[in-house]
């Protein structure tokens, strides 16, 4: 099948471009207000952008019906210029669901799935975290691109920021690598339908280009070392 986004009709019951692109990590992120208002709320378009320093992003519609308002996740974000990404996991997917709901403006999501999770402070920011979640990123808020949208969803804010905190639990590591058989983390795919990474597999990139391998790890560490290595060679 072939056609243009809103120009030809896809002809299926159900549009296909979400499913076509998955799956897709969950941003699940806590803010506070100016006035100290807490609020969670997942964004199914999320991703991490770069790891030297390490930045992620996260793109909310504006809120229905009529479309014209920011959410306050964005709001939160640009005005205390602090955010916090919480991993959505198989254990905490009813939380995840419920926090999802479009609320009345100063509802606290985190109360509104006490039966799951529970709150917890950041280290470096005045957000709240979810307890819960086995790994966290604590984010200082960078910028927000602003891209149009049609009627009615709206324009699209893309809110980035910069990772300053990583909390990880120890006990989803295994052998100093962050275990995914032990967080278990969900994703969205198309449609209403979400996944569970259970499983992994190895490749490795092929050549003989450390610094790149090293990338591909995100290991900027090493990626630095082998780099300050690299440039000595050449200058002797």
């Amino acid at each position: 099948m072939f056609y243009q986004p809103g120009v030809t009709d896809h002809g299926l019951p159900h549009d296909p471009f979400k499913a076509c692109v998955i799956p897709r990590p969950i941003g699940w992120i806590s803010t506070r207000s100016k006035d100290g208002q807490d609020n969670l709320a997942p964004y199914s378009q999320f991703n991490n952008l770069t790891f030297d320093p390490p930045y992620v992003m996260f793109s909310s519609n504006m809120l229905p019906p009529n479309n014209n308002k920011r959410k306050d996740t964005v709001v939160n974000a640009e005005e205390t210029k602090h955010f916090v990404w919480n991993l959505a996991t198989w254990d905490l997917r009813e939380a995840v669901n419920i926090t999802g709901e479009y609320l009345p403006h100063g509802v606290d999501e985190f109360e509104k799935a006490s039966q799951y999770i529970s709150k917890e402070p950041a280290t470096l920011m005045d957000v709240s975290m979810v307890k819960e979640s086995p790994v966290k990123f604590e984010c200082v808020y960078h910028s927000t691109i602003r891209l149009p949208g049609n009627p009615p969803m709206g324009t699209v804010d893309i809110v980035i920021g910069k990772v300053i905190a990583v909390h990880i639990k120890d006990e989803v590591l295994t052998d100093g690598l962050l275990d995914v058989r032990k967080t278990l983390p969900i994703a969205r795919c198309g449609y209403h339908q979400y996944t569970v990474v259970r499983e992994t597999f190895d490749m490795i990139v092929p050549g003989n280009n450390e610094v790149m391998r090293l990338g591909m790890e995100g290991n900027a560490k090493a990626t630095h070392q082998q780099s300050g290595q690299q440039e000595e060679k050449n200058e002797a």
